[in-house]
């Protein structure tokens, strides 16, 4: 099949060359001239404008973006009047579902489909393939089968459940219509708002192992001296270089995601290439938004988002009111810390 591509960061790029890889033909564009090359010298066509694009495709067209959230609508704007009554928009950045309702009904009015399409596999996606969430019409998702095959891992990507019976279907191949405008969107909202869970508990838990030391001898912490606890229960200089390793072979915990971790700690067991500061990039809170809306309990994703909040230094003042009160009704005075 032919596919137009606009945004070629990391995860465009890896699925243009995943696309081509499989005999797909793609024209692509980025305000980047660079990476539009870059794709060039692989086997794609390069577009400088959204003219040369959509002048390049056959009808009816599919022109995938992968952009920013708050680019979305612009690019749509922009590429409207270059479309024809049967031309497919496919979103497969992080926008929020309620966009995607919207999009798509302003869309159906020129006859122009969109099918937002919610996409994981981040940087690694080229080689281990890109799990798709596919929210739009039906007819939408089966005339799109052969680019979603393309980019999803396929089934030996993991053993098959226990209990599956029947034939292979879309979802042991990696890819799923999980209904209407929007839902493909918000199944990745809250595959992202659980993804900061997950990086949040093995955060805290390796941290827990990292000060297991806070009771050596002539150092021990306030939180030792404060729990009332013998210090020398805190006093194992634990690896976790080695820990995370072990644990990625047979234990309950393990996951892509402690591989990720296990890999740079082996590059920098203490991560002093990274700040503290952790960013978010919308799902999470829209998580917690529709969590609310539907009066579903998240007290782990919404502990995990506000403390990439506070990680940003947004809890600070917070923490001198704290320790200002703690003066005021017992004249304790904070020990600075080094």
């Amino acid at each position: 099949m032919q596919i137009g591509m606009i945004g070629l960061g990391k995860m465009g790029t890896g699925m243009v060359r995943r696309l081509l890889k499989a005999g797909h033909e793609c024209v692509v564009h980025d305000r980047h001239p660079e990476a539009i090359a870059a794709l060039v010298d692989r086997g794609a066509t390069g577009a400088a404008t959204f003219e040369a694009l959509v002048a390049g495709l056959a009808a009816p067209r599919i022109l995938w973006l992968m952009l920013p959230a708050g680019g979305v609508d612009a690019v749509i704007r922009d590429l409207l009047p270059l479309l024809e009554i049967g031309d497919t928009i496919i979103d497969g950045g992080n926008s929020h579902y309620r966009d995607d309702i919207r999009r798509g009904a302003g869309l159906q009015l020129h006859g122009v489909d969109h099918v937002d399409v919610g996409t994981s596999g981040g940087i690694a996606g080229f080689e281990r393939g890109f799990c798709l969430m596919v929210g739009g019409e039906v007819r939408c998702f089966e005339r799109l089968r052969p680019i979603f095959m393309a980019l999803a891992p396929g089934v030996a990507a993991a053993p098959r459940t226990p209990g599956r019976h029947g034939g292979v279907g879309t979802v042991e191949e990696g890819f799923l219509h999980c209904g209407p405008h929007g839902a493909g969107h918000f199944v990745k909202m809250v595959h992202n708002g659980i993804e900061y869970g997950l990086m949040a508990a093995y955060g805290e838990g390796l941290n827990i192992l990292r000060n297991a030391n806070v009771g050596r001898e002539g150092e021990a912490s306030d939180a030792v001296i404060a729990g009332g606890r013998r210090p020398d229960f805190h006093r194992y200089d634990l690896d976790l270089v080695q820990i995370t390793e072990v644990w990625r072979r047979g234990s309950v915990v393990g996951s892509w995601l402690l591989d990720l971790t296990a890999a740079e700690l082996l590059r920098d067991p203490i991560l002093e290439t990274f700040s503290e500061r952790v960013s978010d990039s919308g799902e999470g809170r829209w998580t917690i938004e529709a969590a609310i809306e539907a009066g579903v309990p998240v007290p782990v994703l919404s502990a995990a988002l506000f403390d990439r909040f506070a990680s940003r230094g947004n809890a600070e003042f917070s923490h001198r009111i704290l320790s200002a009160m703690r003066h005021g009704f017992g004249g304790h005075v904070e020990v600075p810390t080094a």
